[in-house]
Formats: C-alpha cells, structure tokens, sequence
C-alpha cells in the first residue's frame, strides 16, 4: 500500500482542531461514542466500488451523492469518540482509502455528545 503524505495528514489535523473547538464550546465530551459521518468523492465507478467495500473496511454504507462536476461523493457511517487520536486513526485510515480506492476524502462531522438526553 502507497504511503501517506505526512504534510497532508498534517494538514487534516490541523483543520480538525476548528472542528474540534466547536464542538468542545457546545459542551461535547469527546470520548463519548457516537455516529461519525465521513465523506469521500470520486469518478461513479470508484465510489462505488468504495460503497461496496465500506463494511469491510469499517463503515456503514449511507447514501450516494452526485456533484455538479460528475463526480460522486459516498456518505460513510462509523462509530466512536473523537478525541484526538481517535481522529488521527479515523483520517489516516480515511486517507489509506483514498489511495487504495481513488476517490477523495472529503471530510467528517458529528453531532455534540453532552451526555445529556436531549
């Protein structure tokens, strides 16, 4: 398997730290598990390669998605915290997809875990 670029994971975390800061000022506590979404794009045939592949990988299959350039975008599910390091794995794992399937990592999100039944 093809090797990282280590400036690129770099610069993924470095743009969770906003993420993370936001969710933080919403009074989330990080080690809570929770539903994780995280978004690939790509050519169709890629992407739906990456959907068929997604359970073995570790993720929930969602949803298809097109953009207005042709390209396709594959909505994944995973469970767990978002502390720190738990992010790290989550993206260089994000990222071994990207080079392994051809597709593009486009980003996570998750809603604030307070602990509270809201």
């Amino acid at each position: 398997m093809s090797a990282i670029d280590p400036k690129r994971l770099a610069d993924e975390l470095d743009a969770n730290e906003e993420v993370l800061l936001a969710l933080a000022a919403n009074g989330d506590i990080a080690e809570q598990s929770r539903t994780i979404d995280v978004h690939f794009k790509g050519p169709q045939d890629d992407i739906e390669s990456l959907a068929e592949d997604a359970q073995g990988l570790g993720f929930r299959f969602i949803d298809f998605g097109e953009f207005e350039d042709g390209d396709w975008a594959a909505d994944l599910q995973v469970d767990g915290p978002v502390t720190r390091d738990a992010l790290k794995a989550l993206i260089t794992r994000a990222l071994q997809i990207e080079i392994s399937h051809g597709v593009e990592f486009d980003g996570w999100g998750c809603a604030a875990e307070t602990g509270s039944e809201e």
